[in-house]
């Protein structure tokens, strides 16, 4: 799969060098473009370097771009001298970061807390170009609640919000706050995805945590129940759920699934079903998985084991493989797209 980035954004800025951040470097690199990169924590230029050849293979595996390199990018202290050569600017959350550092840096990455965002996104709106998009990789704070720091162009402002890996995870869920400007700027950010070979989404209003997060929250804490209240063990839930809804949801979604499952009628599969499935809801609701501290514990307990014995490393390997051949698949199949 070759790709053709937008031809006005040459250049991106990328704050905060966290696996997303890594990630992000990597597919900007195999599109072509030239990438600045920043963030003060330890180590962070040697570890990304790494990253970014671990990866390069990949990515070759998928297809570069006209003037792809893996070298085409400048590890920097500061922005400072180079916002009249950034075209777009990825800032990734880092919520591990230190704070003193944050602050004793002029912001070079952006901690997933708000009172750090908005320094940052201040800055970077005082100093980028007017037309410059300002995006945010949050997995979860809506940009509503840091954009009153930009005094200058809040227009320029979103969330542009991966799937992990993005280097090989196609969605990217955009979304405006209320006064982001969606005449030029949410489309121009949709394009410049699309031309990496990504597939975004627009969320019309915020919400926390967005869409991708919170159906996978949903999933997420009724398995923690089903398995902490030993209805079903970690290892035949993860099959359960590979086996069955992750097999179909890799290639419809819960939409189209619903209308093939109703004789292509979808108001036929909730009436059909609709009943029994919120009696099932109702009981989730009752034994919702309570995060507490004692609740945790217990649940790693019974899951330890399991990942212990497991190669996450060699799994990690073989979805990275299968996932490249199902993407793949996909693309040649325009009723998949």
């Amino acid at each position: 799969m070759t790709t053709t980035t937008k031809k006005d954004i040459k250049t991106v800025a990328i704050i905060g060098t966290g696996v997303i951040g890594a990630s992000w470097a990597a597919l900007f690199l195999a599109r072509g473009l030239k990438v600045f990169v920043t963030d003060p924590a330890p180590n962070a230029e040697k570890n990304l370097d790494t990253y970014l050849h671990a990866q390069w293979p990949t990515l070759t595996q998928i297809g570069l771009s006209e003037g792809a390199s893996l070298t085409n990018y400048t590890f920097v202290d500061s922005l400072d001298n180079h916002f009249d050569e950034i075209d777009f600017i990825q800032e990734v959350p880092f919520p591990f970061a230190n704070a003193a550092v944050i602050l004793l840096t002029v912001i070079k990455n952006g901690p997933e807390r708000l009172e750090f965002k908005r320094t940052l996104f201040a800055y970077l709106d005082e100093k980028a170009r007017p037309e410059v998009i300002i995006a945010s990789s949050s997995s979860g704070i809506p940009s509503s609640e840091y954009v009153s720091a930009c005094r200058h162009h809040p227009e320029r402002v979103l969330v542009g919000h991966p799937f992990n890996p993005p280097h090989l995870i196609p969605l990217v869920e955009v979304v405006p706050h209320t006064a982001t400007d969606r005449e030029t700027v949410v489309p121009r950010a949709m394009e410049f995805y699309r031309s990496l070979g990504k597939k975004p989404v627009l969320i019309q209003k915020e919400i926390p945590g967005f869409i991708a997060n919170r159906l996978q929250a949903a999933l997420l804490m009724e398995a923690y129940s089903l398995v902490s209240r030993g209805v079903i063990s970690a290892a035949d839930l993860d099959t359960t759920v590979t086996s069955s809804l992750g097999l179909r949801w890799a290639l419809n979604g819960p939409y189209a699934l619903n209308a093939m499952a109703g004789g292509g009628s979808f108001q036929h599969m909730l009436e059909h079903l609709g009943p029994a499935a919120k009696s099932w809801h109702d009981d989730m609701q009752k034994h919702t998985f309570s995060m507490s501290p004692e609740a945790i514990q217990d649940l790693t307990r019974t899951v330890e084991p399991m990942v212990q014995a497991t190669d996450l490393e060699a799994l990690q390997k073989e979805r990275d493989d299968v996932l490249l051949k199902l993407m793949d698949m996909k693309s040649k199949s325009s009723l998949l797209e």
